[in-house]
């Protein structure tokens, strides 16, 4: 069992599976911080300082605060349009270098031998 467990973990498709959560987890820090740091106070701004986490209600007992809900909800929202333009911005710049690359065409060998075949073909229909 031990034995399976390693292959399992050592395979590379777990191993890059690990290295992308860890990445991940480390690009969610740095996306938070540009939504709680830098976005956020700009849009408080432009909103004229509202901030949605401070709405509640209170039913019976409980206080149901529906303001940090939508806090949250806002603040996924910026958080998943951050990444999509920052995915987009590599996409592009990918699409740009495949682009400029040229094209080399690789022939396959059978390819190859049916090409040998054809022309041989039309050598002796042509005597």
């Amino acid at each position: 069992m031990m034995k399976e467990f390693k292959e399992f973990a050592l395979r590379g498709n777990v191993l890059d599976l690990a290295v992308g959560v860890i990445i991940g987890a480390a690009f969610g820090s740095i996306v938070t911080s540009l939504v709680d740091d830098i976005m956020m106070p700009a849009i408080g701004i432009l909103m004229g300082g509202v901030n949605f986490s401070s709405l509640s209600f209170t039913f019976h007992d409980a206080t149901i605060k529906y303001g940090v809900f939508i806090q949250t909800v806002f603040d996924f929202l910026i958080v998943a349009f951050s990444i999509f333009l920052f995915i987009r911005i590599i996409n592009n710049r990918l699409r740009k270098k495949k682009e400029e690359e040229p094209a080399v065409e690789e022939i396959d060998t059978k390819e190859e031998l049916l090409m040998e075949i054809r022309d041989l073909l039309k050598k002796n229909n042509n005597i």
